[in-house]
C-alpha cells in the first residue's frame, strides 16, 4: 500500500539476481517474486517476468514436489543432448535450443496483492548453461483505475 493507505497505481520495475550451481538447473523463484509483488503495493494487476539471456528461460510448473523440477531438467537433457553435432562454435547450442523451447517471459495475475498462481504452481528460472549469475526482470503493472 502507498503511504496514503491506497493500492499503488504506479508500475514497479525490479531485477532479481539468480545464482545457479549446475549446467541445467530449475530454480524456484516464486518466493522472491511474491516478495517483490508485496513490496510494490500493487493490489490488482500483472507481474511480467523477463529473462534477458539466450541460454536460460522462465516457466511455471509444479512447485510442491521438487522431484518434478529435477525430472524436467533430466527430460530436457534427454530431448536436447549436449553433444548433438551442432555448428555453434561456443559449444552450447543445446542451451540455446532448450531456452527457446521454454521461452524468456511469463505473466502472472496479481489479485489482492498476491500472485494468482494455481495451487501447485511455482515460477522457475530455467538455467541451461550454468553455473552462472543471472537476472530476472520484473515489471509489476497495476490494473487501470476506472
Amino acid at each position: 500500500m502507498s503511504s496514503a493507505g491506497k493500492a499503488s497505481s504506479v508500475r514497479h520495475i525490479e531485477t532479481l539476481h539468480v545464482k545457479t550451481s549446475r549446467r541445467t538447473e530449475w530454480v524456484n523463484i516464486t518466493s522472491e517474486v511474491s516478495r517483490s509483488v508485496a513490496a510494490s503495493g500493487v493490489s490488482e494487476g500483472i507481474c511480467q517476468l523477463f529473462v534477458p539471456h539466450t541460454t536460460a528461460g522462465i516457466t511455471i510448473n509444479e512447485g510442491d514436489d521438487p522431484d518434478v523440477a529435477r525430472d524436467m531438467e533430466a527430460a530436457f537433457d534427454r530431448m536436447v543432448p549436449r553433444e548433438g553435432g551442432y555448428k555453434h562454435y561456443e559449444g552450447n547450442s543445446d542451451s540455446h535450443i532448450k531456452a527457446t523451447l521454454v521461452g524468456c517471459s511469463q505473466r502472472v495475475w496479481i489479485e489482492n496483492g498476491s500472485l494468482r498462481l494455481g495451487r501447485w504452481q511455482a515460477i522457475f528460472f530455467c538455467e541451461f548453461d550454468g553455473p552462472r549469475n543471472r537476472e530476472v526482470r520484473l515489471k509489476i503493472v497495476p490494473d487501470p483505475v476506472p
